[in-house]
């Protein structure tokens, strides 16, 4: 493995990242169900809420990474689904699903060598994949630590 297949890596790994804190799937597995659409006090999203919108951002980013054709959602309202509650356990499942196939996919976009990590995205305005993994992985990394937060006032966390 040369230098750059090395520094890609690393770049790919900090999506899924569990060193400094629990993974993605960690902190959604086996989330009571009848919590899962409850916002605590203090706190301003659900479980759901929070899930749903990281799917969302994630998504969004991923998409406007490889599709020049991509047209985001409205902010701030698109990137947050209508209810606390979700429909249904199979739209919690689902969107958990999403998250995690769109995470692989952001990894291998970083892995290819074909792309130009540091190059601007030709639809952008100056954005680069490396700054929108980084931001990827910052904006899950923020959620990801209300959700352990939200799961503790819920008493729902080991």
């Amino acid at each position: 493995m040369n230098e750059s297949d090395k520094v890609r890596k690393h770049i790919a790994d900090v999506l899924a990242w569990h060193e400094a804190h629990q993974p993605f799937e960690d902190v959604v597995a086996d989330f009571p169900e009848k919590l899962r659409g409850v916002r605590p006090h203090g706190l301003p999203h659900s479980a759901w809420e929070l899930v749903e919108h990281m799917r969302i951002a994630q998504w969004d980013i991923l998409e406007f990474s490889r599709d020049p054709k991509h047209r985001s959602p409205k902010f701030p309202d698109g990137y947050w689904p209508p209810s606390p509650e979700p429909p249904s356990a199979a739209a919690w499942e689902e969107s958990v699903k999403r998250f995690l196939a769109d995470r692989a996919e952001m990894q291998k976009l970083v892995l290819d060598p074909a792309r130009d990590l540091t190059a601007p995205i030709p639809h952008g305005s100056s954005q680069t994949l490396l700054r929108e993994v980084l931001l990827a992985a910052d904006h899950n990394s923020q959620h990801l630590g209300q959700l352990i937060t939200l799961r503790r006032l819920l008493g729902a966390w080991k």
